[in-house]
């Protein structure tokens, strides 16, 4: 057991030219943790010894909108691409300066051109598509071509515009009608103008504003002319070359401007959180205040670091804990760094899914990693499956595959894990729900260490056996019960060095999971014990109870009077006994149920060993009735699926129960109130 890292809560006052640069490097070795508020977020200016500065300062303010604007310039152009970008700058990511401004306003204009083109092509290509899907509709109508303007939504004009007027009544007319020229070749100055009836007079009035001379259509013509079709099925190809042409202009930005694009990104990613962090900060005109907790043996390093990076041009100012007021008043927790090695390391996540140890507390992750491992290797017991845990927890690792990086915080549990169901495994004598493979190396094994070779060295249903009893059953779930005693009271213990070391004194020696209760716990035991082995109730074990009891009842008049305070009972004492008494009572259903609680290991144990034996002797009876190859093949199937079944569902079962025996039989005796998880500033949360 150990405490967290030695924390300082650190000051630093740098110029405004060299505060970017002690951001980054403050990003980049995420040294210094910033208090946040209670929604999550960094708090607004003031820090100890820094009350009188202000964090307004309308320059930072421009430059941070600057930077987000480029920052989505860049977004958009990468969404119109096709360009996946990282949520979080890259390693070698700088922060942008006036080059990296030129190139992001030069390519963010080509792609913006290109996006327009883009877009008024499409919009030219729907609009064509529309007048010809009209037009095609009345193509074999039996009426007048002069009469479709009554008898459609489309709007048609045919006639002659001399070629120089043609792009004039384009932009004139815009997205409200669609001019398709019908000439086939040079001096052919025919056009066919479509709208819809709502837009037919404003496109009348624009052609003849352009001079606009209209074609006589044969009288008597029925249906739409062929060259109109003709014309506007050739418009259409038209639209489809230049968007295809589009396309290709797309993948030849994207192969030219793609890596820029995502280094691009780094960069004001990085400029934006150095922004949203400069907002906060307490500063003048000429200089900034960051003040934030770091790790104590670290603050040589950061000191030494920003001398350089400055060129001495930085003042630190460093504070132990209880020289902050906020700390002293309980308005501000100090953040809990834990320092451990790879295998405690992995179990971090489960202890801070419950909550962040206290500052100043012991860290409780090496013991939930050694208990974790232990219990579920007691319920998972089986050489093969805790093989293939070992491999999935190896795969999962930084060496192994790319696919499962996503998974490497899992790896260390899994690999413990996995080789603690390998002991188990040889201990019962299982390789895959096989329990004959390994007969063999275990007889010889014990032969030789004890003389009396042995099936298997610890037998979970020793009825399976000739001559086997229960007998060997309930030892191991009095096994399962004296771990559940050890982890108890480790869980009593830390919580009696914890409220000591907090001087919390009354906590540490009248509470439940104080000395009292734990002396009370302790001498149950005992008694149940004596018991067991044969003994009987004796009239001092009423002392031995009554003891206790009574400092838990009595507990904070006792405490009052140890203070040199006069006894009072504040509500009366008819309520003092009520809280007392009901005290007592969930004192004593806790110890109970919590030691109770550990038959579940035993259980879990005991079904994973009867799951296995069904696969097994199912496999067997298959194979013995079909017979053959056949018969050796349905074998292999049911063993197959059986340990996979047994793996993924009662794999995930065992943890789930690990993880409750954690929380409740463990965490509930210690903690009572909760810390802060240290949670340096940095740029990349994914290293």
């Amino acid at each position: 057991m150990i405490r967290p890292r030695r924390m300082k809560q650190v000051e630093l006052t740098v110029l405004d030219r060299d505060v970017d640069g002690v951001i980054e490097y403050l990003g980049r070795r995420a040294l210094m943790h910033f208090p946040k508020n209670e929604e999550g977020e960094l708090p607004a200016s003031g820090s100890y010894g820094a009350e009188e500065l202000s964090s307004f300062r309308p320059g930072d303010e421009a430059v941070r909108q600057g930077t987000l604007e480029n920052l989505e310039k860049i977004r958009a152009g990468a969404v119109y691409l096709g360009i996946e970008l990282p949520a979080e700058p890259d390693e070698d990511s700088r922060l942008p300066g006036p080059e990296e401004a030129q190139l992001t306003e030069q390519i963010c204009s080509r792609i913006e051109l290109l996006s327009k083109r883009e877009n008024e092509t499409l919009q030219e290509k729907k609009k064509v598509e529309d007048a010809l899907n009209e037009a095609k509709s009345f193509a074999n109508l039996n009426a007048p071509f002069a009469d479709l303007d009554q008898l459609s939504y489309l709007t048609l004009r045919i006639g002659r515009l001399e070629p120089e007027r043609l792009e004039d009544l384009r932009t004139s007319l815009a997205d409200r009608a669609v001019i398709i020229p019908l000439g086939s070749g040079e001096g052919d100055d025919r056009i066919l103008a479509a709208a819809s009836r709502k837009g037919r007079f404003a496109m009348d009035s624009e052609l003849k504003k352009q001079a606009f001379v209209p074609i006589s259509v044969p009288e008597g013509y029925k249906g739409v002319p062929g060259e109109l079709l003709s014309g506007l099925q050739g418009r259409l190809k038209t639209m489809e070359t230049d968007l295809q042409s589009i396309e290709a202009d797309k993948k030849e930005v994207v192969q030219e401007y793609g890596p820029t694009l995502k280094s691009l990104n780094g960069s004001y990613l990085m400029a934006s959180i150095t922004g949203e962090l400069k907002s906060h900060l307490a500063a003048t005109k000429s200089v900034y205040v960051l003040s934030g907790w770091v790790p104590e043996a670290n603050l040589g390093i950061l000191v030494d670091d920003l001398e350089k990076q400055t060129g001495g041009r930085v003042a630190v100012r460093a504070f132990d804990p209880q020289e902050i007021p906020e700390v002293r008043l309980g308005k501000e927790k100090v953040p809990v760094s834990l320092d451990h090695g790879a295998f405690v390391k992995g179990f971090e996540g489960v202890v801070f899914s419950y909550g962040a140890p206290l500052y100043g507390t012991i860290d409780p992750t090496p013991l939930v990693a050694f208990f974790f491992t232990i219990l579920f290797g007691i319920m998972f017991g089986d050489v093969g499956q805790g093989l293939v845990l070992l491999l999935a927890g190896l795969l999962t690792g930084r060496r192994g595959l790319k696919a499962l990086k996503g998974l490497k915080g899992y790896s260390t549990p899994l690999i413990a894990v996995g080789i603690a169901s390998m002991v188990m495994g040889i201990l019962n004598g299982e390789f895959f729900t096989d329990e004959e493979i390994l007969t063999g190396p275990t007889r010889t094994i014990t032969g030789f260490l004890t003389g009396h070779p042995v099936d298997r060295i610890l037998t979970l249903m020793p009825l399976t056996e000739k001559g086997g009893s229960v007998t060997k059953l309930f030892y191991f779930f009095g096994f399962t019960i004296a771990v559940g005693i050890i982890f108890n009271s480790i869980g009593l213990l830390v919580n009696i060095i914890n409220q000591w070391g907090l001087k919390k004194y009354e906590k540490a020696l009248f509470s439940k999971t104080g000395i009292a209760g734990m002396l009370l716990f302790w001498y149950a035991i005992s008694i149940a014990i004596r018991c067991l082995l044969g003994g009987g109730f004796r009239w001092f074990d009423f002392i031995g109870l009554a003891l206790p009891v009574f400092c838990i009842f009595f507990g904070p008049l006792i405490w009052r009077m140890v203070e040199g305070k006069r006894p009072v009972l504040e509500h009366g004492f008819l309520v003092f006994f009520m809280e007392g008494f009901v005290e007592i009572l969930e004192t004593a259903s806790t110890y109970v149920s919590n030691t109770v609680s550990f038959l579940r290991v035993g259980a879990f144990a005991l079904s994973h060993a009867v799951l296995s034996f069904i696969i097994f002797k199912l496999s067997e009876m298959v194979m013995e009735s079909a017979g053959g190859i056949g018969g050796s093949a349905v074998f292999l199937l049911i063993m197959i699926f059986g340990n996979v079944v047994i793996i993924l569902l009662e794999g995930m079962i065992v943890a789930i129960q690990v993880v409750r025996l954690q929380y409740y039989e463990f965490f509930s005796k210690f903690f009572t109130e909760t810390g802060v998880e240290f949670s340096p500033f940095r740029f990349r949360r994914e290293v």
